[in-house]
């Protein structure tokens, strides 16, 4: 089987445990990056890659140099070297969630700005994977703290970005006091002479990859992109709805996880919406696109694998909800719109590390694309008062109102009321489920929009804060770690991980400490928020329960104590 025809990841010989991650992350196929570096990294082939960033490069090494840690040995068998910190941070999460199944498994990040003695700790402890910045890098080898004579491959992650920062020295450093016979990667957006010198010093016969961009022109298609700060990407979706013009709509995310989520969410907001991913079998893959065809469905969560050869001409509006790992499947995408010579519009969700993604798609399509403001409360209640004025007009155009006339003329004389009481009465009726001026509330993150995103501004110091005890579903047999729930609930309701009290992990489910003054939106919110795939289903702790627990944790402090005894006696 050639490269070029791999599209699962099943086909790459990845070890069964990172290949389950996978699938529970929700990949369906590798991105062209990693279907032509996961293979000659995992043969032990040196590698010199060009891709840009967000072509999904960190799995691209990560899995397979994952498949071949010896877990046994608790010392660096992977280096990778990023410019900044925040990087460094994203490839060690990735590089985590890939080894969830991995028995054992550490990872240690180190980078400047942060306490060294939490690194050191770190160091001590016992590592199988490093992932840190030139400069702090250099400092623990310096000190004799990071030993790399473990080392069994050395990833080099935006080479061209640490020659712009300046690194390039401290990277020539760090590879020379590597062992010889390592595996060496190099991943770069633009190849300039001193990383191709780099790449000559230090790579042995390496395999070169370049992702190759198509220029296209898509000049039917109406370009935007908004850059992702404050809402959410849901809530900007919400809003998007609302006031654009759009006969059918398909949404673009990475993953049929995401893919279903999503399509369930806008559901839920009222918005008839289907996905198309991996896991939707022929039948209701043709059922879905008759249905879009037919005006039956307006919007459709689509993941690549699943949009190719989609051509539906009521297909207006593409939204990238999640940017795409290069140009060409870009170009792809907002292909789907703008059909037969109709003009489309084509919206890209981009945060700020995806910029340069976003640099490249432009010259790739040759076009600008313009950045667009998210439409405003106003916005929206001007949109429904124009919608609902609309409706009036048509329907005094469309209908025959003689009976409706008669039935409000008596009922005015029977009242004693004005038309313009009653005409005012009737459009509450019409408009009460969605209102013409909407609350502000009702346009935030989920389930009808629930409030989340300020609440906790005015909390104070987290020792004057009253803490209440919950539970949530979600325990040890789920792999769960304390990191993963603080994660979770401080990212889905913007609570600092400072509020966030005492957790404690059982075998079916875990207690934790949260304000007490907690909203009823913010908890109903929570309660959908999902952790290693569960749902937190969150509730108050009863009284009866903590004593129950609090009599485990006594029966289980008084059993080791006569076991250290009963111990200590046959000493």
């Amino acid at each position: 089987m050639s490269i070029s025809t791999l599209s699962r990841f099943a086909d790459l010989a990845i070890a069964p445990p990172l290949l389950q991650a996978v699938e529970e992350v929700g990949y369906e196929s590798p991105s062209p990056i990693q279907a032509q570096s996961i293979p000659p990294l995992l043969a032990g082939r040196d590698l010199l890659g060009q891709a840009q960033t967000g072509t999904g490069k960190t799995a691209a090494f990560a899995l397979p140099l994952l498949s071949k840690l010896d877990l046994s040995l608790v010392h660096p068998q992977i280096l990778v070297l990023a410019p900044t910190r925040e990087l460094a941070i994203q490839v060690a999460e990735a590089m985590q969630t890939y080894a969830r199944h991995l028995p054992g498994f550490h990872i240690a990040t180190l980078y400047g700005g942060q306490n060294i003695s939490t690194q050191l700790r770190q160091l001590r402890r016992g590592v199988h994977a490093v992932v840190g910045t030139p400069g702090r890098l250099i400092d623990h080898l310096l000190r004799g703290t990071l030993k790399l004579d473990n080392l069994s491959t050395v990833v080099l992650d935006e080479a061209d970005e640490m020659l712009r920062m300046g690194f390039i020295e401290d990277v020539e450093k760090i590879l020379d006091a590597t062992p010889s016979g390592r595996q060496v990667a190099l991943f770069s957006a633009t190849m300039p002479s001193a990383i191709r010198r780099v790449a000559q010093r230090h790579l042995k016969d390496p395999v070169e990859i370049k992702i190759k961009s198509k220029t296209a022109t898509v000049s039917t298609v109406t370009q935007r992109y908004w850059q992702v700060r404050g809402l959410s990407k849901l809530d900007a979706l919400t809003r998007i709805l609302e006031v654009e013009d759009f006969e059918a709509m398909l949404v673009f995310v990475r993953t049929k996880v995401m893919a279903a989520e999503l399509a369930e969410k806008l559901e839920a907001r009222g918005y008839s919406s289907a996905v198309l991913s991996g896991d939707i079998s022929q039948p209701l893959r043709e059922k879905t696109i008759d249905r879009i065809k037919s005006g039956r469905l307006d919007i459709i969560v689509a993941t690549d694998v699943a949009a190719r050869g989609l051509d539906v001409e009521r297909i207006s509006h593409v939204i990238n909800y999640d940017i795409p790992y290069d140009t060409e499947t870009y170009v792809h995408r907002i292909g789907r719109t703008g059909r037969a010579g109709r003009q489309g519009d084509a919206i890209l969700f981009v945060s700020s590390r995806e910029k340069r993604m976003l640099r490249s798609i432009e010259q790739a399509t040759r076009q600008p694309i313009q950045p667009m403001q998210i439409p405003s409360h106003a916005d929206i209640a001007d949109r429904r008062i124009v919608q609902f004025k609309q409706l009036i007009t048509d329907t005094l155009e469309d209908q025959d109102l003689g009976f409706f006339e008669d039935l409000i003329s008596n009922y005015q004389q029977d009242q004693d009321l004005s038309l313009r009481e009653i005409a005012a009465s009737l459009a509450y009726l019409v408009q009460k489920d969605k209102p013409l001026v909407p609350p502000e509330e009702d346009l935030s993150s989920d389930s009808h929009a629930v409030q989340t995103s300020n609440w906790a501004a005015d909390l104070g110091k987290p020792s004057h804060q009253q803490m209440q005890l919950f539970r949530i579903e979600v325990g040890r047999q789920h792999e769960v770690k304390p990191k993963n729930i603080v994660g979770a609930i401080a990212n889905e309701v913007n609570l600092a991980p400072r509020y966030i009290g005492q957790i404690k992990l059982f075998d079916t489910f875990s207690t934790v400490y949260l304000p007490a003054c907690m909203p009823k939106a913010v908890f109903q919110h929570l309660k959908q928020v999902r952790v290693r795939g569960q749902k937190l289903n969150i509730s108050p702790c009863a009284k009866e329960e903590r004593t129950h627990r609090r009599s485990a944790q006594r029966a289980r402090k008084h059993k080791h104590k006569k076991h250290a005894k009963a111990k200590a006696a046959k000493r």
